[in-house]
């Protein structure tokens, strides 16, 4: 696998395993397991029957609770750390290279994507729970995993365009974050704010 072809798969799969590491993993492991892809060697143990059995059982479970208001917010909180840990994991298995520094590159490169997008979802997802209704929650839910499952799908069969792809929603996942970041400094600003500081108005003449 040439290098080009290895990092236009090691970014999506990173930025999809911030947004579902659980899909990830089981598509990458149902490919690899009934051939529908023709994958290198280093991914071979994503095709291990307990790998794909945890994962889909771990990503039902996520797809109940991310249809849940705050529930998905928890389980983000609870994945701050283990989606980028991940993304690094499947970066390094998808460069695979036999070098130590490249190994930690990847894995460096991985962490960073992954934890960008899982800030994006996090952070979209909790400014959707401050709506009382719970559609805009649900909707979230289906297009993260819809991203998830294409950029993956597509890494596999047009690594190169799947490449590009993910520097587009790399660089919109930034905005999205200062976005949401601006959102939650003026609501915390608003809630911080004493009414009773404010002038009284003056008594009528």
């Amino acid at each position: 696998m040439d290098l080009i072809t290895a990092l236009g798969q090691t970014l999506p799969f990173a930025f999809a395993s911030g947004l579902n590491l659980y899909a990830t993993i089981a598509v990458l492991g149902l490919v690899q397991r009934f051939h529908l892809v023709a994958l290198p060697p280093q991914f071979e143990p994503f095709g291990h029957p307990v790998v794909i059995g945890v994962a889909l059982a771990l990503y039902a479970i996520e797809f109940v609770a991310d249809k849940i208001p705050w529930v998905d917010s928890i389980w983000d909180m609870a994945h701050t750390v283990v989606r980028p840990i991940g993304g690094a994991v499947v970066a390094i298995m998808a460069l695979g290279s036999p070098s130590p520094g490249m190994d930690a590159l990847a894995g460096a490169l991985g962490a960073s994507v992954a934890l960008a997008s899982h800030l994006t979802k996090a952070g979209t997802r909790a400014a959707a729970n401050a709506s009382p209704e719970p559609f805009s929650n649900w909707i979230l839910s289906v297009l993260e995993d819809a991203v998830a499952v294409g950029l993956t799908t597509l890494a596999m069969s047009h690594p190169v365009l799947a490449g590009l792809v993910a520097v587009v929603l790399v660089a919109l996942a930034v905005l999205v974050i200062r976005r949401v970041v601006r959102f939650f400094r003026k609501a915390f600003s608003n809630v911080g704010a004493d009414p009773t500081l404010a002038e009284p108005a003056p008594p009528p003449s």
